[in-house]
């Protein structure tokens, strides 16, 4: 997807073999670094659209041992994009001489609320298809008002997101 344009696909089965290999190659790059990683976003929601783009959250303990990684992970076309520490640091992987991107890599602390929010997000959504639902609707409006405004885009969903971290965060507590 080229960067800062906006559309939305159907799910597709794919995403999450994609998924599955990418994990395979962090898993061999970094080894017991990462205490988890996981498939998330939208691409890993399979009742809804999704920009075209496979989301992997890396759990960590210690960021400065995945930076010691970083020579690795670009061999891997793995692409160190920022570092927003305390909350992330995000690798990027797709064709950059065409500026379209892939994959984003969010590289956060082990059980911190960045974490949590990711995986509660997603197991929220697989498991209750009305909030999957109204959060695609939600994307969709805005990925038809704002196709070449990602910002926008972003900005507008952050409404719905919050409400359903919410109800995220209570469902997984009633699982405990």
């Amino acid at each position: 997807m080229k960067r800062g344009t906006v559309y939305l696909e159907p799910h597709q089965a794919d995403w999450e073999q994609t998924a599955e290999e990418t994990i395979y190659t962090l898993k061999s790059i970094l080894g017991d670094i990462a205490s988890d990683i996981q498939h998330i976003g939208s691409t890993s929601v399979k009742a809804i659209s999704a920009k075209p783009i496979i989301d992997i959250a890396v759990a960590v303990n210690d960021y400065e041992l995945i930076l010691d990684k970083r020579y690795m992970l670009e061999k891997a076309d793995i692409i160190f994009r920022f570092d927003e520490r305390p909350e992330q640091l995000l690798f990027v992987m797709g064709d950059f001489e065409k500026d379209t991107r892939s994959h984003h890599i969010h590289v956060v602390l082990y059980c911190s609320d960045e974490w949590n929010n990711y995986i509660n997000f997603r197991d929220y959504l697989n498991t209750h298809i009305a909030a999957a639902r109204e959060y695609e609707e939600v994307k969709l409006r805005l990925a038809e008002r704002y196709p070449d405004d990602r910002i926008a885009y972003t900005d507008g969903k952050q409404g719905v997101i919050d409400r359903l971290l919410d109800e995220a965060a209570e469902w997984r507590k009633k699982q405990c």
